[in-house]
């Protein structure tokens, strides 16, 4: 069996202020999300004098939640109980305008029906951020910006033109 008298505080369930619970209610009335709009409840039938096993039982939630709502509020106020934010660019080495910039000094000569040298691209994008990257870093700058229409390269830089022309002569004689 779990013990959770350490989660029930008992008589002394009501924290707030007459003030502080006028302000949570006028809170449920403006336009906030869901998850934001059920801890403010929470805290607001704890503020009525219901335990939080009740309370977790009525929103349909289990007891830690209920518990870290209101541990949210009471260390943070009504701005603790937002929702965090999810997913973004944690990770990006420059910001979008900042990457626009960059695009821009490119765009001239691309604009003017000139080919973009990616690897002129990455050398400047690597200058920017001050340290090395990967190819599909500067693809997926240029992908996240509109810029498509990749073309490979004509030939490669170590092409034998000798060895190509005499494979030419010799590989279908056979057939």
């Amino acid at each position: 069996m779990i013990r959770l008298r350490h989660l029930i505080r008992g008589k002394q369930m009501a924290k707030c202020s007459k003030a502080e619970v006028r302000r949570l209610r006028t809170a449920l009335r403006w336009k906030i999300p869901a998850a934001q709009r059920q801890r403010i409840q929470m805290v607001l039938l704890r503020e009525s004098g219901m335990a939080q096993p009740a309370i977790a039982a009525a929103m349909g939630v289990s007891l830690s939640t209920v518990n870290r709502a209101h541990m949210a509020y009471d260390h943070g106020g009504i701005k603790a109980l937002k929702p965090k934010p999810k997913g973004g660019r944690k990770h990006e080495n420059l910001t979008l305008a900042e990457e626009k910039a960059l695009l821009a000094r490119f765009a001239k000569a691309a604009g003017a029906g000139e080919m973009l040298n990616i690897h002129d691209l990455k050398a400047a994008y690597e200058k920017a951020i001050g340290h090395a990257t990967s190819d599909s870093t500067v693809y997926n700058l240029l992908h996240r910006h509109g810029w498509r229409k990749l073309m490979p390269r004509p030939f490669h830089p170590k092409r034998d033109l000798a060895a190509q022309n005499a494979f030419k002569k010799t590989a279908f004689l056979m057939l």
